[in-house]
């Protein structure tokens, strides 16, 4: 074996174990991040009953988070790109325990909110940070398996912490398990630090059909279409969890019934956040889209009268419709923008649709107070429906570039 030959080997044994420790960190954050992102859900009732809150501010706590969340990932890609990827994912790793522990040992409303901000704001590193980390550590079409694995790892998290908060909830009170669900981000953040890569490959263009996306006038006016769908898909998604766990609690569910329901909510969305990337593939984006929020809207409505075993058995199908609609919006991000503007309309993409899932909560929980949780869902189920003729508008966008193989 030659010098040359036995210094290829090397590069690609180095280059295989950065890749290992990126996908680790960057799931594993992916995880931990959604986990923490979704556990609010849970702990609204029982702010509820311990403060006494309507659902208007009940909502204006979710918006704070996911506010927090969404408006700082601009920022928080910035400071990656400046400081470094491991430092700011791993400072706002340490940052969300942190706001889950002033949670914990929050005595008051106020208290609640500084909490809540300071969690969402070291939430909103997450996305664009664990993004680059892997579309920089795998070259071409591998990134994106890579990015699919990182993008259903936060199901992973939407599943099992609010579950292990649930059981939690048994042995220890909420502060307490506040605290340690939050001790556990820190000691998180210490892991990321020391274990992701710092030296990254730079990204090969795709040599495969649909690599250089589309540069016309369909493009562009397909893009704002498919963001205006997102926008609306995501709003409805964080108002219809909002009050998930109250139409349950309605219904006779007890605290560990609520966690079981959103988890099982959350296994369908990672369900569907597979089948639909096939079913997408086979009937196309707008058929898919049309399907599945269709799906989610009836599924919707249909939870309303059902009893307490039955709409248990109905959430995971509702989860796959619910979540799987973003596979499909996220997918065909790079079939409307030019390759060099992909990075930046991620960021908008992540940005508006998270943004709009910030304000819904709040929006939402205001009209319940006033007409009534069955009235509030209605209307989102109604409003919903307004992304099929927004994502039939995509046809002639998505008609115009040629679909990226994986």
């Amino acid at each position: 074996m030659t010098a040359s030959t036995s210094q290829s080997v090397a590069d690609v044994t180095t280059s295989r174990k950065a890749e290992r420790r990126a996908l680790g960190v960057a799931c594993g954050a992916h995880v931990l991040h959604d986990g923490y992102t979704d556990l609010v859900y849970v702990m609204l009732p029982i702010w509820q009953n311990e403060f006494g809150l309507g659902y208007a501010v009940l909502g204006l706590m979710k918006t704070v988070f996911s506010g927090a969340l969404a408006g700082f990932q601009i920022p928080s890609g910035t400071l990656g790109e400046r400081f470094g990827v491991p430092l700011v994912l791993a400072g706002g790793t340490a940052l969300a325990g942190i706001g889950y522990c002033l949670a914990g040992i929050s005595g008051g409303m106020f208290s609640l909110f500084l909490a809540l901000f300071i969690g969402g704001l070291g939430a909103s590193t997450q996305h664009p940070l664990g993004s680059s980390l892997i579309a920089h550590t795998f070259a071409g079409l591998r990134s994106r398996t890579a990015l699919g694995m990182y993008n259903f790892s936060g199901d992973i998290g939407k599943m099992t912490l609010p579950l292990i908060a649930s059981l939690l909830f048994l042995a220890l009170s909420w502060h307490n398990a506040l605290l340690l669900l939050g001790a556990f981000g820190i000691f998180a953040a210490a892991v990321i630090l020391v274990i992701a890569p710092r030296a990254n490959h730079v990204e090969e263009p795709l040599k495969e059909g649909g690599e250089a996306g589309p540069s016309g006038q369909s493009g562009a006016s397909g893009f704002p279409l498919l963001l205006s769908v997102g926008m609306i898909d995501n709003a409805t998604r964080a108002a219809f969890l909002t009050f998930l766990p109250f139409v349950l609690t309605a219904k006779g569910a007890s605290v560990q019934t609520v966690g079981l329901a959103l988890t099982l909510v959350f296994a369908g969305g990672a369900a569907g956040k597979l089948v639909c990337t096939f079913i997408g593939n086979w009937l196309g984006t707008v058929a898919t889209v049309w399907l599945t929020e269709a799906l989610t809207a009836v599924g919707m409505l249909a939870i309303l009268p059902l009893p307490l075993e039955a709409a248990l058995v109905v959430l995971p199908v509702i989860g796959i419709a619910l979540n799987g609609t973003s596979s499909v919006l996220y997918g065909s991000v790079p079939e409307l923008v030019a390759p060099e503007k992909r990075t930046r309309a991620f960021g908008i993409f992540y940005t508006g649709a998270i943004g709009s899932g910030a304000l819904a909560p709040t929006v939402y929980g205001i009209l319940g107070d006033a007409a009534g949780i069955t009235v509030a869902i209605t209307i989102a189920s109604g409003i919903l429906l307004l992304t099929l003729p927004l994502t039939a508008l995509l046809r002639p966008a998505l008609a115009s570039v040629t679909p990226a193989k994986l």
